[in-house]
């Protein structure tokens, strides 16, 4: 059984705008699925709507064989669903110390410690930093701390929503060696939303490309990036 199971998803905006139509995933336990398309695709729209942000006009969401469609958002945070949101949303006048806190909410305080030493050893910068205020850190350092917030809540699926979005070539290398590193030794799934088509399929196992809010394409990763229609619409250049 998938661990995630979208069915015929819709997804309208103020009754009007269609985001998403007639969607179908599935993810695995211990997978990295990329989720892949151009802006304005429904890529953003598909992780809010599992993350209960936004409400599905029609259509189911499933998480480890439970009906989510209509759950709040805390209560798919706790039962281990996460999401890092596009642009990274720290809060810049907290240390790095404070927004790790906020992402532990949910958590006992054994917990926190606990989770404070898991984030500062996978992202020993953020150690460093520890008492700097998040807004003065690099994009990148933002980046390694916003993926540490939604790891305090001991998710076992993170949604990482576009982790590449103006960080410089070297710098998405190291956080998407993190995210694999993250899926490998946490045994987390990952669903990654990602316009960069090229890192996506580099890093993930299978992946789903949305046009429109449809899905045109799916597969394994390693076959996708020799498509011939994928590579001329995503991969060119």
């Amino acid at each position: 059984m998938p661990v995630l199971k979208i069915d015929n998803l819709d997804v309208v905006y103020n009754k009007v705008i269609t985001a998403l139509s007639n969607v179908s995933i599935e993810v695995d336990q211990g997978e990295i699925v990329a989720i892949l398309g151009a802006n304005g695709a429904g890529k953003s729209s598909l992780l809010k709507t599992i993350s209960g942000l936004v409400r599905a006009e029609k259509g189911s969401i499933s998480y480890e064989g439970k009906e989510i469609t209509r759950m709040a958002p805390n209560q798919i945070l706790k039962d281990g669903i996460a999401q890092v949101p596009e642009g990274r949303m720290i809060v810049p006048h907290f240390t790095v110390k404070e927004n790790l806190e906020v992402g532990a909410h949910i958590t006992n305080r054994k917990a926190i410690k606990d989770n404070i030493d898991m984030v500062v050893n996978l992202f020993p910068i953020l150690k460093e930093r520890y008492l700097q205020s998040a807004g003065t850190l690099s994009g990148g350092e933002q980046q390694m701390l916003a993926i540490g917030r939604a790891l305090m809540s001991n998710p076992k699926l993170l949604l990482l929503d576009e982790p590449s979005l103006g960080l410089a070539p070297v710098i998405v290398d190291k956080v998407m060696e993190m995210i694999k590193t993250i899926n490998r030794e946490r045994g987390i799934t990952i669903v990654l939303v990602e316009q960069n088509a090229y890192i996506a399929l580099e890093t993930s196992n299978r992946a789903y490309v949305l046009e429109n809010g449809i899905v045109s394409m799916s597969g394994l990763s390693s076959e996708l990036l020799n498509n011939p229609e994928l590579k001329s619409k995503y991969l060119a250049g």
